[in-house]
This record gives structure tokens, C-alpha cells and sequence, in this order.
């Protein structure tokens, strides 16, 4: 003898709040402390060790500012881009930054170029790597 039954199914009695979607602390903090960080080194290594001036501090805040909003531009569009793509933005902000900081050293563009591009090519392949092995 066959009957056919469904099954009882749970009811919650209250519904559950949705969890809350927004910039986490962590999701501009890490951009301002590389900010600071990118920021002084540009004005330590303009300034080599003689007087600080006006356009020292001037270039250490707007590098480190510009450097900060990118960084933040880039957390947040990031799971937006295919892994190729998120990879080859983080390789391009970091060859960028290591490169300018190489051309206030006082080395020709070319010779921070090629710097700039070894350093990104680099994070490139690191961050590919990471992406790749890491999402389903």
C-alpha cells in the first residue's frame, strides 16, 4: 500500500535580517596606510637628507592621496573585473607606484620604466597565480 505524504517542512518565526553590505574598515585602511607610506617615501627620497621645503610635503601628500584613492578605487571594483583583468590592475598600480618612486631617485625614465614594468610584470604573475588557484 502506497501513499504519498509530503514532508514537513521548518518555519521560521522571524525572518532574518539581510547582512549589512558597505565599505568595511578594512576596505579603506589598507589603502590610507599605503598611502602614508608611499607618501613619505616619495618625500624622504626627494628631500636626500637637506632642508624640507613647501614642494617636498606637496608632493608626499598628493602622491600619497592619489595612491590611496587608487588603491580604494581598485578594492572596491575588484570582484567586478575577470581574475586576467584584477590581475593585471593590481600589476599596473604596483609597477606604477615602484616606478615613480625609482624616477625621484634621480634614474633616467627609461631605466624607471623598465623598473616599473619588472615590478608589475611581477605582481602581475603573483596575483594571477593567487586569483587562479584560489576561486572556484
Amino acid at each position: 500500500m502506497a501513499t504519498h505524504a509530503t514532508m514537513p517542512t521548518r518555519r521560521r518565526a522571524h525572518a532574518r535580517t539581510p547582512a549589512r553590505r558597505g565599505p568595511s574598515p578594512l576596505s579603506w585602511a589598507v589603502p590610507v596606510a599605503l598611502g602614508v607610506i608611499l607618501g613619505f617615501w616619495a618625500f624622504f627620497i626627494n628631500r636626500d637628507g637637506g632642508e624640507t621645503t613647501a614642494g617636498q610635503i606637496w608632493l608626499g601628500v598628493v602622491s600619497g592621496v592619489v595612491f590611496a584613492a587608487l588603491c580604494y578605487a581598485l578594492v572596491r571594483v575588484r570582484w567586478a573585473l575577470p581574475r586576467e583583468m584584477r590581475a593585471a590592475a593590481f600589476g599596473v598600480l604596483t609597477g606604477g607606484a615602484v616606478g615613480f618612486l625609482s624616477s625621484l631617485n634621480g634614474n633616467s625614465v627609461l631605466m624607471s620604466s623598465v623598473i616599473g614594468l619588472v615590478v608589475g610584470a611581477g605582481a602581475f604573475c603573483t596575483m594571477f597565480y593567487t586569483y587562479y588557484t584560489r576561486e572556484n
